[in-house]
């Protein structure tokens, strides 16, 4: 189990200008894990690049202070149940450059409400050094660089900032075996409880889900304070009701 503690002093309340100095000088004392096989020969393939997201004409910018974060784990099976020919989502769903269980969706800063921070900044293309480093942890350009610019613009000014934290907290949970929860009924109640055991200082409460329609396990969301140690998930939060069955699909 990984043990979700850090040895040495408090970081400074986290803002833009500055972000994560103090988080990334403590970095060396979070003690890390071998980190899980999430994905399965993966390679960036050549030439990747993602443009600059632009801020859609129908979404708010948001500039608020930084309550907590979410630490979002996608379900690669299941987003990609039905993409495998998708030219858009090729990078991740058709299996040329990997086979995937969960990626980072994204690193989300909060607010002490509903309305969290997006968008604080205009972006410029990603670095291709970025989108080539973390692809296995995020293997889609364009996800990348939509969460850099919805998310990653409230939290520091820099693209390389964001991912190494991003990588930092990916790289720290534990996952349990999905293999085996695939196999037999289950309930929220009960994969949250599976995915606690399995993170050392995680409570149920902390973790929320996201199920469709037809019950199959999407996400995973962490909720993590402003020092990034995992907290109780705030009550606005919509959760999933711990009876309700949910299903994990394994893949074709």
């Amino acid at each position: 189990m990984r043990k979700w503690s850090i040895k040495s002093g408090n970081p400074h309340p986290v803002r833009r200008t500055g972000i994560f100095a103090a988080f990334l000088a403590l970095a060396s004392s979070l003690v890390i894990a071998p980190a899980q096989a999430q994905s399965y020969q993966c390679g960036a393939p050549t030439g990747l690049s993602a443009p600059a997201e632009r801020k859609p004409a129908s979404e708010p910018r948001r500039i608020k202070p930084v309550a907590g974060y979410t630490l979002a784990l996608s379900w690669s099976p299941e987003f990609c149940r039905m993409r495998q020919d998708s030219r858009r989502d090729k990078t991740q769903c058709s299996g040329d450059d990997g086979s995937f269980g969960f990626i980072l969706h994204g690193l989300w800063p909060d607010a002490r409400g509903p309305a969290y921070p997006q968008y604080c900044a205009s972006t410029k293309p990603l670095p291709p050094a970025v989108v080539k480093r973390n692809f296995c942890m995020m293997p889609s350009a364009n996800l990348m660089a939509r969460e850099w610019a919805k998310h990653g613009t409230c939290m520091t000014k820099r693209p390389e900032t964001y991912f190494r934290v991003s990588r930092i907290m990916f790289d720290a949970v534990r996952f349990p075996n999905m293999d085996r929860l695939s196999r037999k009924p289950l309930t929220a109640g009960q994969f949250r409880n599976a995915f606690a055991a399995a993170n050392d200082g995680v409570q149920p409460n902390m973790i929320r889900l996201k199920v469709n329609k037809r019950g199959w396990l999407q996400e995973v969301k962490l909720c993590l304070g402003k020092s990034f140690r995992p907290q109780r998930c705030p009550a606005f939060m919509k959760a999933t009701k711990p009876e309700n069955a949910i299903k994990i699909w394994r893949g074709a």
